[in-house]
């Protein structure tokens, strides 16, 4: 169907257009022009002078409504898409947490099966661990931890074809093997969970470690050992010009001054807003039934409320807490939920932006960055039509 949305501003790759439209055909964009005038045949959707932007990329997603990827069934897989797909996430990569060698098979094999599906809002599959620090592990839980084992890794990277992401810790024995061959495979391989200091840094980049996994969190900044002082991972990751980063942008795990600071120094191109997202994000049901965890300020936190667990914050989120109490500017919060994600995750060409012949993924946001309806290959999502009359 030949769908017209008219009357808003439009986020463009030259910034905003106000008084165009977006003009979507088959699941694509046909064109993004200055032009308001109807176009004979179309249904026109009005976006009432709000904003009309790219749909966001979520690159770092545990689970939601309730559910998580460990779960490794298709339920669990359609039921967390279809929850943040409501709140704006067009595009998911599944993320993984530690666990055993046969879950991760199972989680593949699901993720396999969606990549073949037209239309699939999912686009490849994160793993993060179990190649994981134990002294850094915090949520992640300790059984499952392990240092990098190619008899496991090389198996599964060359049956399964929708690992798009993995990441550990770069101290690990073996993990500059590890990012050699996962880097070679097209796999983007961050750092997480680690303790690792510049030299160690600077040498896991040239091995192929491109990103840092929710940056800040799980790593040590600026510290002393008796009375001299060290640099952390945070300033050693500042320091690595091309390495890129993401934020956990809920307002808890990072404060405004922090994300501002993130902003001004990596800068848009080379910062993603992700949530880190536990199953109780997106979740409409009663009080949470796991023992391990909490619910409290906004966040998911261990049982004894000494450590965060996670977020249950959602990408429309992360871009209010941007805008609203980090004072980025729309656009650049915009872009950095779409744009950088979209061409770090390697799917840039059919996402991440407003442009003729990408996938249709489509958002219209209120003044306060309420998401008001959510297009998805061109076709309205069911319960975020609000803005059609």
């Amino acid at each position: 169907m030949l769908t017209q949305i008219i009357n808003g501003h439009i986020l463009t790759s030259q910034g905003w257009l106000k008084d165009g439209s977006v003009l979507i055909n088959d699941g694509k964009i046909l064109e993004v022009t200055n032009s308001d005038l109807a176009v004979i045949g179309a249904q026109v959707i009005d976006a009432k002078g709000m904003y009309i932007v790219p749909g966001f990329v979520s690159m770092h997603i545990h689970g939601g409504a309730g559910r998580d990827f460990t779960e490794a069934t298709l339920g669990a897989f359609e039921t967390i898409a279809q929850a943040h797909l409501k709140h704006g996430a067009t595009t998911i990569f599944p993320t993984l947490s530690s666990t055993t060698y046969e879950v991760l098979c199972q989680a593949a094999a699901v993720c396999d099966n969606l990549l073949q599906q037209p239309e699939s809002i999912i686009q490849g599959l994160h793993i993060e661990g179990p190649y994981l620090n134990k002294n850094m592990a915090g949520a992640q839980w300790g059984d499952y931890l392990k240092n990098p084992d190619p008899a496991e890794y090389i198996p599964l990277l060359e049956t399964m074809h929708c690992i798009r992401r993995w990441d550990i810790s770069p101290e690990l024995p073996g993990a500059h093997d590890f990012a050699h061959y996962t880097s070679s495979h097209g796999v983007l391989t961050a750092i997480t969970h680690t303790e690792a200091e510049y030299p160690e840094i600077k040498a896991a980049f040239e091995a192929g470690f491109t990103h840092a996994a929710h940056f800040y969190n799980a790593m040590p900044g600026f510290h002393k050992r008796r009375e001299y002082k060290y640099e952390g991972t945070v300033e050693s990751v500042y320091l690595i010009d091309d390495m890129t980063v993401e934020v956990i942008a809920d307002g808890v795990h990072l404060p405004a001054t922090i994300l501002k600071l993130v902003y001004k120094l990596k800068g848009i191109e080379k910062t993603c807003l992700v949530t880190d997202a536990l199953k109780y994000a997106a979740y409409e049901g009663g009080a949470i039934d796991d023992p391990r965890y909490v619910i409290e300020d906004g966040v998911c936190k261990l049982a004894d409320s000494k450590s965060l667990a996670g977020s249950i914050a959602t990408m429309d989120r992360l871009v209010q807490t941007m805008v609203q109490k980090a004072g980025i500017p729309l656009a650049d919060a915009v872009r950095m939920a779409s744009e950088t994600p979209a061409r770090i995750m390697g799917v840039d060409d059919r996402k991440g932006s407003l442009q003729k012949g990408k996938d249709a993924d489509i958002l219209i946001l209120d003044k306060d960055v309420n998401v008001r309806c959510v297009f998805s290959y061109g076709k309205m999502v069911e319960g975020t039509n609000t803005m059609i009359h």
